[in-house]
């Protein structure tokens, strides 16, 4: 009995092993792919899961929906888009793969904190002369659930 409870216990770890590396390969895919027309059916059917199943392993092993990693990632890439200076919000929009300026701009405004608009013209100023590997690290959106709760001010 004791053995069979083993090879039960060690086929599920490999099982799990293989989901991982399935999850991996979606990110990755999401990482290299963000200005493509992506969306979480396109991702399950490349994986040959559903889209559900997906959903639920994704947010299981990183803690955010495949849609929510995409949208953090098309953001990133606006932002180092914008501090650049030579792309409008509209171009930066189109060019990480939203197709709305509407959604762009609210997602862009739940993660960053400010509108597009007015982190293009402060970020210019805000990272000056810092490198490019710099700026990115120092401007990385912070979702609102992960940003740490500030404790008041009793002196």
């Amino acid at each position: 009995m004791w053995h069979d409870s083993r090879v039960t216990s060690s086929s599920a770890a490999a099982q799990r092993l293989r989901d991982l590396a399935l999850l991996r390969r979606v990110r990755d895919r999401i990482d290299r792919e963000y200005a493509q027309p992506l969306d979480v059916e396109a991702l399950a059917r490349g994986a040959n899961v559903s889209a559900g199943h997906l959903s639920r392993e994704f947010k299981r092993a990183y803690g955010e929906s495949p849609y929510s990693y995409l949208m953090t990632r098309r953001v990133e890439r606006a932002m180092a888009l914008l501090r650049r200076g030579d792309h409008s919000v509209t171009e930066a929009c189109f060019a990480v793969g939203f197709s709305s300026l509407g959604t762009f701009s609210t997602r862009f405004t739940e993660l960053v904190g400010m509108p597009p608009s007015t982190y293009r013209r402060e970020a210019a100023n805000a990272t000056e002369g810092l490198p490019a590997c710099v700026a990115k690290q120092v401007t990385r959106p912070i979702r609102n659930r992960e940003a740490r709760p500030t404790s008041p001010n009793l002196g």
